[in-house]
Formats: C-alpha cells, sequence, structure tokens
C-alpha cells in the first residue's frame, strides 16, 4: 500500500471549499472523474458509516474516522458493496480493509491549500495519480466560481 498526496491552491476560504467537497451537488461534479454518477449515502457525522456508490451498485463502505468541519475530514475504507449490500471481507478485500483516504484544508491568505491522500493498493497507483488532480481541479473550478 502506498499513501499518495495530492495537493491544489484554491482561492476562495475553507468553509467555500468543504461545501464543495461534501455538499451532494457538488460531491457528485468532482466525483464524475471517478465514476459517472457516482455518490455517496451518509448522513456525514464522525464516526458513523459512508456508502460511496456508483449508480450499477457498486462501491465501498467506509467509516468517517474525523471529522472536522472546514479543516478536515478522514475516511477508513472498510470493504466493498455490490448489489447495493455490504459484501463479507475476503482474501483481496483484506489487503486493502483499514486504507485512509484524508482531506485537508488548510488556510494560506486569501488561498486554501488542499491537501487529499489516499492509501492506494499497487494495481490503483497509476490510476489514482491520472485521475485525483482532475477531480481536484473540478473542486477548485467549483470553489472559486461565484
Amino acid at each position: 500500500m502506498e499513501t499518495l498526496e495530492f495537493t491544489v491552491k484554491i482561492k476562495t476560504n475553507p468553509d467555500k471549499v468543504w461545501k464543495v467537497l461534501w455538499e451532494d451537488e457538488t460531491y457528485k461534479k468532482w466525483t464524475s472523474v471517478f465514476c459517472e454518477g457516482s455518490y455517496t449515502v451518509s448522513d456525514w457525522n464522525e464516526g458513523d458509516k459512508i456508502h460511496f456508490m456508483s449508480p450499477n451498485g457498486e462501491g465501498m463502505n467506509s467509516i468517517i474516522e474525523k471529522k472536522i468541519p472546514n479543516e478536515y475530514m478522514a475516511f477508513k475504507h472498510i470493504g466493498e458493496i455490490k448489489d447495493f449490500k455490504e459484501q463479507p471481507l475476503d482474501e483481496e478485500t483484506k489487503k486493502w480493509s483499514g486504507a485512509m483516504e484524508t482531506y485537508r484544508l488548510i488556510p494560506n491568505g486569501e488561498f486554501t491549500d488542499l491537501v487529499a491522500k489516499v492509501d492506494a493498493g499497487e494495481k490503483f497507483v497509476d490510476y489514482f495519480k491520472d485521475v485525483f488532480p482532475k477531480g481536484l481541479e473540478v473542486v477548485k473550478q467549483l470553489s472559486e466560481e461565484n
């Protein structure tokens, strides 16, 4: 497992970036670079489950490990979802279960630095290196719109 880090400088305040990241409408826009039509099922409270879903019923079940509004969000990925149902852990899933994905917003003058980190299994490293910057660029565009 490799931890990848991606950073983007956004000309707005952390509050606006936070809203773009996690409000339903804008979340769907920036995550569409990973999977068209992706969405979440969650009440967005620290310690609670979150399902990261694709329209065909596949995805990941995770836990919101830490949430500090306008500052930090951490997800711990637990297992897979198929046909809209959480799957028991198998040998392949156990290799990545517990992987983390975090988002930190750092005020920087009139900018906000968004730092995203993701634990990636070997077969996903190149994919994330290609796609994650594209997703963060969409976050930047949406955040800088007036």
